[in-house]
C-alpha cells in the first residue's frame, strides 16, 4: 500500500516537474512537504480512488501522508 501511495504521489510531481520522492513518511504533509496543491489533491483523491476503491476526503480534508493511510486501512 505504501509503495502504492508513493507512486501515485510521483506520478503527480512527476507532471508537476518536481523531483520523484524515493519515499514518503507518515508526518510528511501533503502540501508544505510534498508540494501538492488543491488541483494536485483532487487528482490524488482520483487515482487513490481508482488503485484501492476509496475515496480518502469523503469525511473531510486530508493533509498527511499518514491520514491517507489510516483511511486505505478502513
Amino acid at each position: 500500500m505504501e509503495e502504492k501511495v508513493l507512486e501515485i504521489i510521483n506520478e503527480i510531481r512527476a507532471v508537476k516537474g518536481l523531483e520523484l520522492l524515493q519515499e514518503i513518511h507518515e508526518g510528511d504533509n501533503l502540501r508544505d512537504d510534498l508540494g501538492l496543491t488543491s488541483f494536485d489533491l483532487a487528482e490524488l483523491t482520483v487515482k487513490i480512488e481508482d488503485a484501492f476503491d476509496i475515496d480518502i476526503f469523503e469525511d473531510g480534508l486530508v493533509n498527511t501522508v499518514s491520514e491517507i493511510y489510516a483511511k486505505l486501512k478502513k
